[in-house]
């Protein structure tokens, strides 16, 4: 087995484990493979979690009067769900929104909350606001991104009109409210 699918085939084994206790109910903090996201981005009462992702991507920025702007996400995620169970493909992009490329199910949400991460993008909290299909994503109430790792904004002067797709990667937590 490669070095590269041994270690998902890993990262897998341990979410599903934790779907195991996640599934149950159990809150996120209580689920052994994830590490516990920082309080003030934790989801309202109520809400279970119901899928983990990996993302890898790049955070786009366009120069507007001298200054790098955030335009939008483009990363690809790829984990396990609960409801529905198996594994999903995932694209992030504009909104910010999350497509299942296996359901055809999406959210868009806001951020509501954040903590930084010194040299990395904000760790978030985002609330759903637009559901589409009966999928993954079909009942997502509230996102985490935690974990995250590089997509800071280039440093120094642009020209107008210039884009950048900064690196970055990240954990996604979904949840829905409770059935």
């Amino acid at each position: 087995m490669r070095k590269s699918t041994m270690g998902r085939a890993l990262a897998c084994a341990a979410l599903l484990a934790g779907a195991l206790i996640a599934g149950s109910g159990a809150s996120a903090s209580a689920v052994p493979s994830l590490k516990p996201a920082p309080p003030a981005l934790a989801p309202p009462a109520g809400n279970v979690l119901t899928a983990v992702f990996a993302a890898r991507g790049v955070q786009v920025y366009q120069c507007t009067a001298g200054a790098w702007a955030f335009v939008e996400p483009a990363a690809s995620l790829n984990g396990f769900s609960w409801r529905p169970k198996g594994h999903h493909d995932v694209i992030h992009f504009r909104g910010p929104s999350w497509q299942s490329t296996e359901d055809g199910s999406l959210v868009e949400a806001r951020a509501v909350a954040n903590s930084p991460v010194p040299g990395s993008i904000p760790e978030l909290l985002l609330q759903s606001t637009r559901n589409r299909g009966d999928g993954v994503f079909g009942k997502t109430s509230y996102i985490q991104r935690l974990a995250t790792q590089g997509g800071v904004a280039p440093a120094g002067a642009c020209v107008d009109g210039a884009t950048a797709g900064v690196p970055y990667r990240a954990e996604y937590r979904f949840y829905s409210p409770v059935s």
